[in-house]
């Protein structure tokens, strides 16, 4: 089994943005299937929780310090993690940050924190991964971008800009990986009950949302629990599949998105008109 990607069992896996959200559930979910979770992120004290309460019910965890914007710290990581176990089975590049707001609200700053983290962190993982990939014969990297990589999503700008680039790199990485024997999916998320919904640890909410406007956003779009989230998600990695949408329902607005341009933007525009008039009323 060496020269062989395993599922799940003895895998060995890099999770970035291992500590909360998406990346701690995808973690617990894979350790109780039987692979070796390495958890990266700059929360370590948070990272080393989640891994000691993964090790305290026999699974196999450890945490890393890691700031994905820096490719150094990413290959030093890929490089500790293949040296110590003799492979790599997979990588999830999934750590990200959201600021919610207008374009007009930006500052360079913001621009620059969720290009470096949501696409350049990406872009850090597979720059790392998959030489290492390539030279044992077999490996999947997972990126994790989100239905707002499939659609018009007014007030999440920089994020959507981002998802949208990491769906593009795992599509076209695909198809360069296979005769190397890598294999390649991307993750796009729909609403999940996380810390990304508020920007995320290191995030920012540009526009502070009222109470009622937060219950009515949540009530209309469903968070799904994170351990219910990684579970379908995992089955659909370990299927090998191109684009893996959670909950399945947000497949109909990526149709819409494809089978008619016009009428996205139509209901895009309704949807942004409706959210101004919501926020304004709220006194924004």
């Amino acid at each position: 089994m060496r020269n062989k990607l395993r599922i799940f069992k003895d895998a060995v896996v890099i999770i970035t943005g291992g500590a909360s959200g998406i990346g701690k559930a995808l973690a617990e979910e894979l350790a109780g299937r039987g692979a070796v979770v390495i958890l990266a992120d700059l929360q370590i004290e948070l990272a080393h929780e989640v891994a000691a309460g993964i090790n305290s019910t026999g699974g196999h965890a450890s945490a890393f310090l890691l700031d994905v914007a820096s490719y150094a710290e990413v290959k030093n990581l890929v490089d500790e993690v293949y040296r110590n176990h003799g492979r790599l089975d997979y990588i999830f590049n999934n750590a990200g940050i959201a600021i919610f707001g207008e374009a007009i609200q930006y500052s360079h700053e913001d621009w620059e924190n969720v290009l470096n983290v949501n696409f350049h962190g990406v872009v850090h993982g597979v720059e790392a991964a998959y030489p290492v990939m390539v030279k044992q014969g077999f490996g999947h990297i997972v990126n994790t971008a989100s239905v707002a990589g499939l659609m018009i999503v007014p007030y999440l700008l920089s994020y959507v800009a981002t998802k949208y680039a990491v769906l593009g790199l795992s599509k076209t990485l695909r198809v360069e990986a296979r005769p190397y024997g890598v294999k390649v999916s991307v993750i796009c998320p729909g609403v999940i009950r996380t810390p990304i919904m508020e920007g995320g640890k290191f995030g920012k909410m540009l526009i502070q949302l009222p109470e009622e406007v937060r219950t009515k956003a949540e009530k209309n779009f469903r968070p799904m629990d994170p351990k219910i989230f990684a579970k379908k998600v995992i089955d659909k990695v370990a299927r090998n599949k191109r684009i893996i949408i959670v909950p399945s329902w947000w497949r109909i607005i990526w149709w819409t998105e494809r089978a008619s341009e016009p009428l996205a933007f139509f209901l895009s525009h309704l949807q942004h008109r409706g959210s101004r008039r919501m926020l304004d009323k709220a006194g924004r």
